[in-house]
């Protein structure tokens, strides 16, 4: 292993997952905002405990009450007058269920003198959710457009339809009161009826589109929810204002801010990075290999969501298959190196938040007894970058703004 790039690796990473912490997201937008009536929160999503947080922190007693669903792990200790809950991701459970049902309890009866501010971020979808069909028939079908590798907006045009509360339902039931949205975004463009699949703004998608992804895909599903994929949802909401106070692009730009100080030239590649993760690593490594003789130090950055197209059983994420793919790629490059991570510090159903290579990787997995494409083929990326000491961790991060891959090189 190149220990320098490994280490500015690891700096590049923290920095950039720094950068983008809800506290002063929320905090900037609160200033924004002139509350009259009872201020009640709610707050979904893997960052929902950080942005709640800073929210108590600022308003103090004049949120009466509050109620946060977030993944497991990631409530960090109590706060006054709010009651917390740790559920489900990437598939929903009844503790998804149950803290949802507590915000829908919080939120009823309300005039239209009261307010309720929603703090909103990635992995909402899951964990704030109250199923129109059967707990076990929404965990199947998720999976099922988690293991056939539809992107995001996909899966949250079908997990819509089958809600109670995504899609401008949530808003709809806190009628006749407000709704003050605050949002990090981890959908590519931060188009807000998608981001959480969209609680509290009008749905965008429609029907035809949702059966569209059901015969793409070959979806089985009950007669129950099929009819469900024909009702329409809200298509404009009057009691809703929205703020997105987070993105992947300030991810990007906190990483090519550190790469700058640590002698690298930054080179933006995207924002909206979104393919399959192995043609991602396969592609920064060919970016690489172009530039190899250009006697520069260079940072290729790339933020957005890849997927990964199940084809084995074995243990992973997005981000370390980027890594994985780009190792054979680098392979007895010195001076190179690649390395995804996602923001929420969570890569796949994994404690990893992602993966790094570099140019010995390769011969390090095969001196193991391991080869990449078999590795890519069973989706084990994870168990090959233990080996070879690749996997980044970082442990939960309390934000969630998608990915960022780097592709590092240094002039020798």
């Amino acid at each position: 292993m190149n220990q320098l790039l490994h280490a500015h690796a690891e700096e590049i990473v923290r920095d950039a997952i720094s950068a983008v912490q809800p506290d002063a997201a929320v905090q900037r937008a609160l200033k924004e905002l002139d509350f009259q009536g009872r201020v009640l929160l709610v707050a979904a999503g893997k960052a929902a405990w950080q942005m709640a947080k800073a929210a108590s922190d600022t308003l103090g007693s004049r949120i009466e009450k509050g109620v946060v669903v977030t993944k497991y792990g990631h409530v960090m200790g109590p706060i006054a007058n709010f009651d917390c809950f740790e559920a489900g991701h990437p598939v929903p459970d009844e503790n998804s269920f149950r803290g949802t049902q507590a915000a829908l309890e919080l939120v009823s009866g309300l005039t239209e003198k009261d307010t309720v501010l929603f703090l909103l971020s990635g992995g909402g979808s899951a964990l704030f959710e109250k199923p129109l069909v059967s707990a076990a028939e929404l965990q199947d079908v998720t999976g099922q457009l988690l293991a056939c590798g539809a992107d995001i907006t996909e899966i949250n045009t079908i997990r819509k339809r089958l809600s109670q509360v995504k899609g401008g339902r949530f808003a709809e039931l806190v009628w006749p009161a407000a709704v003050e949205a605050v949002i990090l975004s981890d959908i590519l463009g931060d188009p807000l009826d998608m981001i959480a699949s969209g609680p509290a703004c009008p749905d965008s998608s429609t029907a035809e589109d949702a059966w569209r992804i059901v015969n793409k895909y070959g979806l089985k599903m009950s007669e129950e929810a099929r009819r469900l994929l024909d009702v329409e949802t809200p298509k404009s909401l009057a009691n809703v204002r929205s703020q997105i106070n987070g993105s992947v692009r300030e991810l990007c730009a906190a990483a090519a801010k550190t790469c700058a100080r640590l002698g690298y030239e930054p080179v933006m590649l995207t924002d909206q990075l979104c393919c399959q993760a192995r043609e991602a690593g396969s592609f920064l490594a060919s970016i690489l290999k172009t530039h190899a003789a250009d006697g520069k130090s260079l940072a290729f950055i790339a933020g957005g969501e890849t997927i990964v197209k199940l084809t084995g059983k074995g243990l992973g994420g997005r981000n370390q298959e980027i890594a994985l793919a780009a190792a054979a790629g680098i392979r007895g490059m010195r001076n190179a190196a690649v390395f995804s991570v996602g923001s929420d510090g969570t890569d796949g159903p994994t404690d990893a938040a992602g993966g790094y290579a570099d140019g010995d990787t390769c011969d390090e997995l095969l001196r193991h007894g391991i080869s990449i494409d078999a590795v890519l083929q069973e989706n084990d990326a994870y168990h090959a970058l233990e080996k070879v000491e690749g996997l980044i961790m970082t442990g939960p991060t309390g934000t969630n703004v998608n990915d960022v891959a780097v592709a590092l090189l240094k002039a020798e």
